[in-house]
């Protein structure tokens, strides 16, 4: 699956799905009702390195961003985030962005990777865990789940000097 740096041009195929994720309330903490400008300045801030993945046919199907989670003496430590177009769920699009990301987060000198606020019934965490990372804390209640009702928020880890 082609994973590249993504550009301006590729946000118009990123909204629609990043719409609906977060629209949706289950696996973001974002407002559901970002406007699309918002979240453009959001997801493909300068500060961050944005990678899309695409299809046989160079639809983008998938993003991730890859930033520095703080800044001064700690800033070897990575965050990231990744949508998947809801309707390519299931076709390995989440793993293979997320060892894209993990092996340039490796690449660019950082040490480490943490997420800050995973939901816990994110089928992602499953994911996440076969990748390396482990739960280092949830935060109970944190997340209005819309079927769920309030669930914890993970905060995952990994290092970075093992492959």
């Amino acid at each position: 699956m082609p994973i590249r740096a993504a550009t301006a041009a590729d946000w118009p195929q990123i909204w629609p799905f990043w719409h609906r994720i977060v629209a949706a309330a289950e696996t973001y903490g974002w407002d559901p009702d970002t406007s699309e400008e918002a979240a453009r300045a959001l997801w493909m801030s300068p500060a961050k390195r944005v990678y899309v993945a695409e299809d046989a046919t160079g639809a983008v199907v998938g993003s991730a961003y890859l930033t520095a989670n703080y800044g001064g003496p700690a800033a070897r430590v990575a965050n990231a985030g990744f949508m998947v177009d809801p309707d390519r769920t299931g076709q390995g699009v989440g793993r293979a962005l997320a060892e894209h990301v993990v092996a340039e987060a490796r690449a660019q000198g950082y040490r480490s990777m943490v997420f800050n606020a995973v939901v816990e019934t994110n089928p992602a965490v499953a994911l996440w865990t076969s990748l390396g990372f482990t739960v280092v804390g949830t935060v109970p209640a944190a997340f209005d789940h819309p079927e769920h009702g309030p669930v914890g928020l993970h905060i995952m880890y990994r290092a970075l000097d093992t492959p």
